[in-house]
């Protein structure tokens, strides 16, 4: 095995049913590493509502200097409901340290219809396969923890910049071109009410006139989400600010199953890191009933980043042939039969028998 084919990982396990999806993953990648012979080595690290509650950091610096050296990182879903900050809002989650500290600029969520799933759409599996690119370290959210106020009123600012527009619809047209689909970049926005969001529009423009080989096109918020029921077979990239991105990719990932099959990866110019799209879920923590094929699924973005394009199509198709072929059957709550474990055995098993194949 070549150095340059070895990868180097940061693993969190995160709260509540993170630890079990995250093993699943694991194993999954396990069985991919092994079939095509590239290395990982995981660098386990604590981080989330867990440590929080005992340390009252949710990330050492240490943990978060080891993701900025690693090839990548990958995490499970974080927070608690009891685990709280002095101001009422929920400590534990990584999502403001990471994406602002790693500047990992670009949220990116794929939205595709699985084979075997029963989505509440008119749908085949295949039909609905876009990717929502959201602005991560801007707009409303950077008021995270920044509100201004009294007991009276209070109020966020939504802050979008040139740069910040530049660079994710950069992305989204970069995308765009990799990708087998229409090759188009649709700009998300509420520029006919926000000024900031005719900023956000102009700059998509100005990018989108650099790249004549993609066709663009603009959405209102709001037709956006009705389009995102009504044709959603219409979309290839999305593009948006950080708040309307959060709500949409919600949206989408209703129309296909629920938010338990879709992945995600945070990404920027140097540091990268993937996580399901979904919460931590401590009602049904420890019980084998969680659903792994989100972060199965970002564990495949993953190693796509990180140069495995191979093992990534991998397990993307070891996911469909096992949801196609029943072996493995998700029930009406979205809970694998037969439990986590079984899902990810399942699923590791797919990987080995198609590889030899």
């Amino acid at each position: 095995m070549s150095a340059a084919r070895s990868h180097r990982v940061v693993v969190i396990k995160g709260d509540g049913i993170g630890p079990e999806l995250v093993d699943a993953a694991l194993e999954v990648l396990d069985a991919a590493r092994g079939a095509l012979g590239f290395g990982l080595e995981i660098d386990l690290r604590e981080g989330g509502a867990g440590l929080y509650r005992k340390s009252g950091v949710s990330l050492a610096p240490e943990s978060f200097e080891a993701i900025k050296a690693a090839d990548a990182a990958m995490k499970g879903p974080v927070g608690l409901p009891g685990v709280r900050l002095p101001d009422g809002t929920e400590a534990g989650l990584l999502g403001g340290i990471l994406r602002i500290g790693l500047d990992a600029y670009a949220n990116v969520r794929p939205v595709r219809l699985l084979p075997g799933v029963e989505a509440p759409l008119k749908a085949k599996a295949g039909e609905i396969d876009y990717v929502i690119v959201r602005e991560n370290t801007e707009g409303l959210y950077l008021s995270r923890g920044k509100g201004v106020g009294t007991s009276e009123a209070m109020a966020d600012t939504l802050l979008v910049t040139r740069k910040g527009v530049e660079r994710v619809a950069r992305y989204a047209f970069e995308l765009a071109r990799r990708r087998n689909g229409a090759k188009q970049v649709t700009c998300v926005d509420k520029a006919n009410v926000l000024a900031s969001l005719a900023f956000f529009r102009r700059v998509f423009d100005e990018v989108g006139e650099t790249y004549p080989d993609i066709r663009r096109e603009h959405l209102y918020a709001d037709a956006a989400a009705q389009a995102l029921v009504l044709e959603p077979q219409r979309f290839d990239v999305l593009v948006m600010e950080n708040f309307l991105g959060d709500i949409l990719s919600d949206l989408g990932g209703a129309t296909v199953g629920g938010i338990g099959l879709c992945p995600s990866g945070n990404i920027g110019d140097k540091h990268a890191y993937f996580e399901p799209i979904h919460g931590s879920a401590p009602d049904i923590a420890g019980q084998d009933k969680a659903n792994p094929v989100s972060q199965i699924l970002s564990a495949a973005l993953m190693l796509e980043h990180i140069g495995e394009r191979d093992a990534a199509a991998l397990i993307r198709r070891a996911v469909d042939s096992a949801l196609k072929n029943k072996k493995l059957i998700l029930g009406p709550f979205g809970q694998p039969e037969g439990g986590t474990r079984h899902a990810a055995e399942t699923l590791a098993a797919a990987v080995r028998q198609l590889a030899a194949h």
